[in-house]
């Protein structure tokens, strides 16, 4: 079955954006320098935004998640989870 334009990877929407003038300057002169269309490069940077904005959601729920699961341990326990030496070290022979 043929996939609707609708649900296509690369369907496209015409919108209306109010932008800042110096960011939509910026936008102009790279599209101009990369000789593509503005919205080119305006998706390009809207797409990079959602990337290291879902990204960075990931990171908070796993440091989330890690203090969940380590949160009932004391100090010194943390500390051998963390691999730190809490007595003297031994003596080689």
């Amino acid at each position: 079955m043929k996939p609707s334009r609708r649900q296509s990877k690369d369907a496209k929407r015409r919108t209306t954006l109010t932008l800042p003038a110096r960011e939509l300057q910026h936008a102009e002169r790279i599209a101009r320098s990369r000789k593509v269309n503005l919205s080119t490069v305006v998706a390009e940077a809207l797409a990079e935004g959602l990337r290291v904005h879902a990204a960075t959601e990931r990171s908070e729920e796993v440091l989330n998640a890690y203090r969940q699961a380590l949160g009932g341990f004391s100090d010194r326990e943390a500390m051998l989870l963390d691999g730190i030496v809490l007595g003297p070290p031994e003596r080689r022979r």
